[in-house]
């Protein structure tokens, strides 16, 4: 599926927009119809790391702490917090009144097990459950953390913007890490309507009345979340044409990612605003199975790398507008704290390098199977890219397309490829939420307990459990470089370039914040 596939039907443009989401209610001042990137199949924010599901986390769960526009941890369900003299006990104080959407009060018990199930599954929730003593909960607004040693990041794990740890009550938090949660009850600015849900057509929110937003104006994910909508659907339409007609004719309010040739048109709508609201962008990358053949060869990997030259993702994915999209060879991605310069001896886009270095490796003809969606713009290019790439180095590659949904759920498998495994999928994601490493998902190897592909390297968990401990920024820097370097040595990722989206939204609505999700709060229509 290429990236123009895509367009098919962009005639209907010129005609009028699409009847299925024509409703009364299409102008009303209490409803905002959203388009998102992708449609929504996993409910559980915690299970995957679909960005998807994440911003759907947004609306109906909340966190302790929250990151403000310049990625400072504020309090957010939380009161305030005291840390003792040596560092190793935290105390974090609940604000009062908060309430679950079934009437029950939030509780520290609540909290606690949401951070224990978050704890297994995110990265850098498993450096700190390596610390903690114990979890108590002294009095009814009281969370205790008990440490046997001092964890001087606390605040930026609390506040992460991507993936963060929502918080659910404790009967949901207590489900095994490796399954879903399948009822959505949060404490979030809006509640999850089950009964409206229907995946490949709409997710609805309702405003949730017993939601009390902090006094701050809102930041990114801090400060108060003012639902502003009574009502906030989503509609799942991945023929980014249909999308194109219903934001300018007015049937939708808001298209979370146009597709870039569609942009121009867009800009020509009197109606129609267009804006980067993401300024750090989002990096491109393909993953790799660390567990089965061939790419359990780390030469077979070195092959790969050396064979990308990310001008072609980049244009197949975003288009031929250079301003919206940048190289990056490297895991930090520019405009972050660590990135260090390209690394273009690892990855100099040769053909001729990569296939002499793929008859080295001793490959053996195995089928590579690359799991793509054919409805995710942003994504689906990047296999076909990789596709084409692998057969002229003469590999055995078989494209297994499928909606996003199925993608999403398949990369779970650790079986063989005749078993239904796979060998490669792409994604992006935001480069800050990518931008430290402890948190990073790409540089991490924590093997069979880390992300999908487990890498696993030693060296690496080493690595960023230096950076947590690291006694200054100067320390910090060095190892994160040195961390960066042998991640892409050794393939744990391979990046494909960094870029921005113009979200596209109708003139009528204020409020819209800067961040890496498109946050619900703060909007509203005038």
């Amino acid at each position: 599926m290429k990236r123009r596939d895509f367009l098919t039907g962009t005639a209907a443009l010129a005609i009028a927009g699409p009847s299925l989401i024509r409703t009364a209610a299409a102008q009303s001042a209490a409803v905002l119809k959203f388009v998102p990137q992708a449609n929504l199949t996993a409910l559980d924010p915690i299970w995957t790391t679909a960005t998807v599901t994440n911003n759907h986390g947004y609306y109906v769960f909340d966190t302790l702490y929250g990151g403000d526009e310049d990625l400072k941890p504020q309090p957010q369900m939380a009161e305030g917090h005291e840390v003792s003299a040596d560092g190793k006990t935290w105390r974090i104080r609940l604000r009062e009144g908060l309430a679950f959407h079934d009437g029950a009060p939030v509780k520290p018990a609540d909290c606690i097990q949401s951070m224990k199930r978050w704890c297994q599954r995110d990265p850098y929730g498993q450096l700190l459950a390596k610390v903690v003593e114990v979890w108590n909960a002294p009095d009814e607004r009281t969370i205790e953390i008990k440490l046997t040693r001092p964890f001087p990041m606390m605040l930026d794990l609390l506040s992460k913007a991507d993936n963060p740890p929502f918080i659910m009550p404790e009967r949901l938090a207590q489900t095994d890490a490796t399954k879903q949660v399948t009822e959505m009850t949060g404490s979030g600015p809006y509640k999850f309507v089950a009964g409206e849900f229907v995946t490949g057509s709409r997710a609805v929110y309702e405003k949730f009345d017993g939601y009390k937003p902090r006094s701050e104006p809102p930041s990114r994910n801090a400060g108060g979340k003012v639902a502003n909508f009574k009502r906030i659907e989503w509609h799942i339409l991945p023929d980014p044409a249909t999308a194109a007609a219903a934001l300018t004719t007015g049937e939708v309010d808001w298209w979370e990612r146009p597709l870039a040739d569609l942009q121009p048109m867009l800009a020509q709508s009197p109606d129609i605003k267009r804006e980067v609201i993401d300024k750090a962008g989002r990096g491109a990358i393909i993953r790799l199975n660390h567990l089965q053949p061939p790419f359990n060869n780390p030469k077979v990997r070195a092959a790969v790398r050396m064979a990308v030259k990310q001008e072609d993702y980049m244009r197949a994915a975003q288009g031929d507008d250079t301003s919206m999209w940048q190289v990056c060879r490297n895991l930090w991605w520019r405009g972050t704290p660590y990135y260090t310069g390209e690394q273009e001896d690892l990855m100099p886009g040769s053909i001729e390098k990569a296939k002499a270095a793929l008859k080295e490796s001793g490959y053996k003809g195995e089928k590579v199977v690359i799991i793509n969606p054919t409805d995710f713009p942003d994504i689906g290019p990047l296999g076909e890219v990789t596709y084409e790439l692998l057969k002229q180095l003469g590999m055995n590659v078989e494209m297994a397309a499928s909606d996003w949904g199925t993608v999403i759920q398949r990369r779970n498998s650790r079986e063989p490829v005749e078993k239904g495994g796979w060998s490669i999928f792409h994604t992006t994601g935001s480069a800050v939420g990518w931008g430290n490493p402890a948190l990073s998902n790409l540089v991490r190897g924590q093997g069979e307990k880390g992300w999908f592909g487990w890498w696993t390297s030693d060296k690496a968990e080493g690595l960023a459990e230096q950076w947590l401990y690291a006694p200054d920024e100067a320390a910090q820097k060095k190892v994160a470089a040195e961390l960066g370097r042998l991640a892409l040595e050794e393939c744990a990722t391979i990046p494909l370039g960094q870029f921005v989206i113009r979200t596209a939204y109708r003139k009528n609505l204020t409020g819209m914040l800067p961040g890496s999700a498109p946050y619900p709060w703060g909007l509203k229509r005038v």
